[in-house]
Formats: C-alpha cells, structure tokens, sequence
C-alpha cells in the first residue's frame, strides 16, 4: 500500500534538466556559496568545494532497527576508498553519520543539525519510510538534496512536490509484484498469510502485493500487523499460523524478521513457504534463528551477495572486501548491509560526476536524469535509469533461495517496469 493521501503521479516539474551546455566552468565559487559564473550563478555550493564534498547520512544506529546501522559503514568505506584515490571529480568526501534511533522526531533534529551545523551539501541516505517522510518537508524546503534514501516507499518515486528527495532501492510495490509473480507460477492457488510492520513500509508492500494477485487465484487469507515498539511477533504469529495458509510474507525490518523466523521453525504443525522482504533477507538475520532452520526461504535482490561464492574473483567484490578490512576492521564483509552501503556510496559517485554543474541543483537534476548506470556492486543486468516520468532508479530484483548457509539466485531478473510498469499513485 502506499502512504494514502501522498502519492501521486510521477513529477515532471521535478524532472526538469539543465541545458548540456549550462556548466561549463566549475571555477570560482564565492563566500556566499553560489557558483561564480556560467547558468550555475546563483545555485547552491553549500558543503562542496573544489577540493570537498560534505555529505550527512541518518542511520538507527541504535533502537528496534539498529542492524541497519552498519550499512553507513559500507558507505563509508567506499568513500574512505574512493578518498585514497584522489576523491570524486578531486574532491574527497567527508561523510558525517548521524544517529535517529528509527525515531522520526530524531530525525527531524538530526536533520537540521546536519544542514544547519554541518553545513553538508546533502543529506545522503536517511534510513526508514517513517524518518524519511518525517524530514523531507524540512530538506525540501530548504533545497537540500536528499538522494537515494534507504527506503523503498513508491512514495519517492511518484510525489511531485519534493524534486529534491529521490529513493535506490526497488520500491515496495515492485518488490511485492517480484513474489506475486514467482506465486503466480509456482503456486496458483496459494493461500497466503502476511505478517507486516503497521508503517508506511509495511502498508506499501503488503498494498502492491494485494494488487498484484487480485483477481488470481491467489488468495490473502491472513493479516497481523506489529508495532515497532513492540516487543515481540509471537501472538501475530500463532494467530497467522491458525489460518492453516501455505505461504507466509514476511513484511518486517530486522529485529521482528528474525522473531517471526524463529517462530515459524518452533511451529512443527505449520510449515508454509515462508517469503520475507529483501530488506530483512540478511544473514545478519537469519544466523541467530539458525540456518538449518530457514532452508528453502525465498526472497528477492538486486545487488551482488558478499557472501555468495559466485562473487569470489569479481573485481568489485574484492575492491569491497579488501577496503572493508582496511577502514572498517572487525566489520563482517559478508553482511549484506554492508554491500548495500557501498553499493549505494558507488552509485551517488556515478551521480556527482554527471552532474553538470558543482551545485546542489546539479545534484538533484542528475539523480534525475540517470540513463542505465552500471554500478559493479549490482546483479548483472541491474542498471540505474531515471528521466522524465520515471523516479525510480532500480527497478529489476532477482529471486533467491536459502540454501545450506548462503542465498543462491534462481531464475532471471525480473524488471518490473516492462512486466508491470512504474508504480501509480
């Protein structure tokens, strides 16, 4: 589902582009932080300068969500790289992390400090539907770049009043589409039971996949929802389990995944194909459930699995591996979080060098404007692309299933914008 009253067709007044020829000159910038000459005079230069970027990231660092946190230390590390290289474009990052506690009032304070403190040239990365939504008002208004947010709302994607926040991520509704479809095939008939977090998050998801099956025989025998100050999944999941469903979709973040995994293996009289949302599909949060007991789990993903064998000798992969173990040491470079950090560190570094002017315009108008970027930490075949019409960078997911102690891809990836087109509002 989406967030009811706020989505909306994809913006067209957010997609306006600067003319090729509108930046020629990245020289001078002045005390004031406008850009000195060229069609960039009079734009943003607040957190860049010739020789720096600034850049501000909110994660949970701590709270119900905290196993997030860890992907600021992917993003980090690729910047810490990328540094020792010479920077972007000369530039080196300067990356400031910042704790909400998956608190959206904490967001919005961590959100101010980062713009009005720290004076970054963009709020990289906030981590969550709910602290997202809760700040982009403020970074909008202020025409702060707020790109790739670690969310997957369709929200992002189809809102025309905020052209400066733009998600990564294949949005909810796609992903649902991904295991609507992969039931569509492989079980017809299924009768399904979704636990889901009572949030935008889990309202988009489950809302794409009710629509993606209507009028299937597919049927939704089942919902309960959960807090995030819950304590605990168990009543939702004896309640689920008496519906006697064959599958289970499991729509929560990492804390509440790893419960309902665990409840399910107790549960010798149920045993349904058990599907789980990508962004809860991290063995950080199968390992304490047990891997023997998540054998056969399906899921979806759209970037290379540090922990897939397959990946052993790509040259990203090691590039990843071998930065990890130097700047974040101690760090699991098998986590997917962490890949996901560096994955989406890697692909705002293909947007900064598009960008045609050195300014916060130039920034929002390249993310906007992405035409199928390779970044090497995606699956082959997953590129970025966005334009008019289209906010929606990653639109292509790859299923998956557990097996033994490590994911492994099965079938081809899907993209969901030719099998299904773009999110509507």
């Amino acid at each position: 589902m989406r967030k009811t009253t706020a989505l909306r067709a994809a913006a067209a007044a957010s997609a306006v582009l600067l003319l090729a020829t509108a930046c020629n000159s990245r020289r001078g910038q002045d005390e004031e932080g406008t850009a000195a000459d060229g069609a960039c005079k009079g734009q943003q230069t607040t957190g860049i300068t010739d020789k720096t970027i600034k850049l501000g990231g909110i994660y949970p660092l701590s709270g119900p969500a905290s196993a997030y946190g860890t992907i600021g230390k992917g993003v980090d590390t690729y910047f810490k790289s990328v540094n020792d290289k010479g920077g972007i474009d000369g530039r080196t990052v300067d990356f400031v992390v910042r704790d909400d506690g998956y608190q959206p009032p904490k967001a919005v304070e961590e959100a101010r400090r980062l713009v009005e403190q720290e004076k970054v040239f963009a709020v990289f990365q906030t981590l969550g539907t709910p602290s997202t939504a809760a700040v982009w008002d403020y970074l909008n208004k202020r025409k702060v770049p707020q790109p790739f947010v670690a969310t997957g709302a369709s929200l992002w994607g189809t809102d025309d009043k905020h052209p400066w926040t733009i998600g990564w991520q294949p949005n909810y509704v796609s992903e649902a589409r991904v295991y609507a479809k992969y039931l569509k095939d492989e079980k017809p008939k299924a009768k399904v039971a979704v636990l889901y977090q009572n949030d935008d998050f889990g309202k988009n998801l489950l809302g794409g996949f009710t629509e993606a099956v209507a009028g299937s025989g597919i049927k939704v025998i089942a919902k309960e929802s959960y807090e995030v100050t819950d304590p605990s999944v168990s009543a939702q999941m004896s309640s689920l389990a008496r519906s006697k469903a064959d599958v289970l979709l499991n729509i929560t973040t990492p804390k509440f995944g790893s419960q309902a995994l665990a409840a399910d293996a107790k549960n010798a009289k149920w045993n349904p194909l058990h599907i789980v949302n990508a962004v809860s599909a991290s063995a950080t949060v199968l390992k304490p459930v047990g891997f023997e007991n998540v054998q056969g789990l399906v899921s979806a993903t759209y970037f290379k699995d540090p922990a897939d064998p397959q990946w052993a000798d790509d040259a990203e992969m090691k590039a990843y591996k071998d930065a990890l173990r130097k700047y974040a040491p101690g760090s699991d470079p098998t986590n997917q979080y962490n890949a996901y950090g560096w994955a989406v560190a890697s692909s705002l570094h293909k947007a900064l060098d598009a960008m045609k002017c050195p300014t916060r315009e130039g920034l929002r108008d390249a993310v906007r404007d992405l035409k199928d970027v390779k970044v090497d930490m995606l699956l082959p075949g997953v590129t970025l692309a966005t334009g008019r019409g289209d906010a929606f960078p990653i639109e292509t997911m790859q299923l998956m299933r557990f097996k033994g102690e490590r994911w492994q891809l099965f079938g081809e990836p899907v993209d969901t914008r030719k099998e299904f087109g773009s999110p509507a509002s």
